[in-house]
């Protein structure tokens, strides 16, 4: 009874690991073979350098990291491209004397995906997460990287579950 059970257990592994559309991370890229990510524009009022190529940079890697696709510059099965339309400090709670004793970071990136193989999944969706953090701090070095990728892990975990996920 025991065998029964152990080469059950073995041929359920067997035909999980063999099926080429599952993913323990929930995506389904389909026939999708290929990705770009196009430059997103910083468009935003307050222009903060270098975000626009870090956020860049951050979707590449997490459709990388959790995906089979490949990378590619040109012609890609998947396209995602956008700007980065919102980035505004404003405070969140006062003190006693109406001064801020916290701020906000916020954060919005408009998206376009288009997957060429089943455009009926093509969307154009605002995307936006933020940071709250002591008034008393300032928004540079380590508290605005700190800011930045807390905020970009958030949206772009949302963008990869909008395109590739059926959650």
């Amino acid at each position: 009874m025991k065998k029964l059970g152990l080469i059950l257990s073995i041929l359920s592994i067997l035909t999980l690991a063999s099926c080429g559309i599952y993913s323990f991370t929930g995506a389904s890229t389909g026939d999708a073979k290929s990705f770009q990510v196009n430059n997103f524009q910083n468009t935003a009022d307050l222009i903060e350098p270098g975000i626009e190529r870090t956020f860049k940079l951050n979707l590449q890697d997490l459709i990388q990291n959790q995906t089979n696709l490949t990378l590619t510059n040109n012609n890609a099965d998947l396209i995602f491209e956008g700007e980065i339309i919102d980035y505004y400090i404003a405070p969140m709670t006062a003190t006693a004397q109406n001064t801020a004793a916290q701020n906000r970071l916020t954060i919005a990136v408009q998206v376009r995906y288009y997957n060429t193989l089943e455009p009926e999944k093509d969307f154009d969706r605002r995307f936006s997460f933020y940071y709250d953090y002591p008034a008393g701090q300032q928004l540079v070095g380590p508290t605005l990287n700190t800011a930045i990728e807390e905020i970009y892990d958030r949206i772009t975990q949302d963008i990869f579950n909008a395109a590739l996920t059926d959650w």
